[in-house]
């Protein structure tokens, strides 16, 4: 659909500036023929990624980052991982969108125009933290079923909105308000109208929190349509899946929304710890709510050669979900022994934290760097995989990056 739609639109003009090329006898196409050199979309150019991030699916698009890629303190588009589960909508009209506030527990149903949401309430900005559930999924074994992420499915950018909490003031919510739930323009796969390929939400509490938002800029610009343009949820620490992109309504619920992929095992992993490989029942699964610590290095890439007696310097990212990282330790030596490495600040509650270290090798060899992160709890990342689930999330084992020593 999306291929037809843009060979109606497309002159021959600009498929001859896409091709960079002339299209010699192009008048003599047929009506509505796209050229083979247009027929398989470059995600690369489509969505101005670095030709380094891996696709990991493209029906729907599922692109992450590699570690080295992720460096900046403040994710670029062109490093941020796509997670979709439908299609991309088409050249979303901002000058007629609206998003519609309704619900069992809205007080009233109102709608307002992307201007409405900008003129009538104040903007802030905040970096934060989004990591897709299944980040890391697949270490696990036994296999879980998915999209393979390794490290990559993980950003942090600065986002530009209002406040969810000031629009549903606005609106009214009643007291038996439990839960929200997100409706958005993307399409189900299947191209079917009453399917709707994702519809999550928060509780209430989340969705009340200052950080929470209503987003239509991401460091400082128009979100890029794969992203979410022109407007979605952002609420950093939990799972990516709750920050809704291309949002058009909001319900206000007097129970846990039951939208498509709040079923279980969706987003979900047992309430107890279970044996790998165990089958689980839907009712002994347990919704994700804050992420887990977790760490990433991000210089150098693995594979580094050093000469003996050169020192490296090392540098990465840290989080905790809606906690804080209280401290950050490196090992060489495969978790023996840790030392303690600088950890920053984040920029403002739910950013990610940076981390470095200057490391000094013994002698000449193989070695392994090991980076672990502690939360302001006291909890730890293990060192290896964590407790096995059937959907494979929230792995946050340690990152480890191989150097050479020579």
């Amino acid at each position: 659909m999306q291929r037809r739609n843009f060979v109606q639109k497309a002159t021959l003009a600009s498929m001859t500036a896409l091709l960079s090329a002339d299209i010699v006898f192009g008048a003599s196409m047929p009506k509505y023929y796209l050229p083979l050199g247009l027929q398989d979309p470059d995600p690369f150019k489509m969505f101005d990624k670095n030709k380094e991030m891996v696709v990991l699916n493209d029906k729907p698009w599922n692109i992450e980052a590699q570690a080295h890629l992720l460096d900046d303190k403040v994710t670029p588009n062109t490093a941020m991982f796509i997670r979709n589960n439908g299609l991309i909508p088409d050249d979303p009209d901002t000058a007629s969108w609206t998003l519609a506030i309704d619900g069992e527990s809205a007080k009233e149903q109102k709608s307002y125009t992307l201007q409405e949401l900008k003129s009538k309430f104040k903007t802030h900005t905040y970096q934060l933290t989004l990591e897709c559930g299944g980040n890391g999924r697949s270490e696990f074994d036994p296999p879980a079923k998915g999209n393979q992420w390794t490290i990559g499915a993980v950003s942090c950018a600065k986002w530009t909105g209002v406040r969810l909490r000031d629009v549903l003031e606005d609106v009214g919510v009643k007291p038996d308000a439990v839960y929200i739930g997100y409706h958005a323009a993307d399409k189900h796969l299947s191209q079917n109208p009453d399917k709707e390929p994702i519809s999550r939400g928060a509780p209430m509490a989340k969705a009340m929190q200052e950080e929470t938002l209503l987003a239509f800029q991401m460091n400082g610009a128009d979100i890029p349509l794969a992203h979410g343009y022109p407007l979605r949820l952002v609420a950093g620490g939990w799972p990516a899946s709750v920050s809704g992109k291309w949002l058009n309504r909001i319900s206000i619920r007097n129970k846990v929304h039951d939208g498509a992929k709040m079923e279980s095992p969706s987003y979900r992993v047992p309430c107890n710890p279970v044996a790998p490989g165990e089958k689980v029942k839907d009712e002994d699964m347990c919704i994700i709510e804050s992420m887990p610590v977790k760490s990433l290095i991000t210089y150098p890439k693995s594979g580094a050669m050093l000469k003996e007696g050169q020192s490296l310097n090392i540098r990465g990212h840290a989080w905790a979900g809606e906690l804080e990282v209280a401290q950050m330790e490196y090992s060489i030596d495969f978790g023996a022994t840790w030392k303690d490495c600088p950890i920053e600040r984040p920029a403002n509650r739910l950013a990610w934290q940076h981390f470095s270290a200057r490391i000094n090798f013994p002698k000449k060899g193989y070695y392994e760097i090991w980076a672990k992160a502690t939360d302001s709890q006291g909890v730890s990342q293990p060192m290896l995989l964590p407790a096995w689930n059937p959907k494979g999330y929230l792995n946050n084992a340690c990152h480890r990056i191989a150097v050479k020593i020579g």
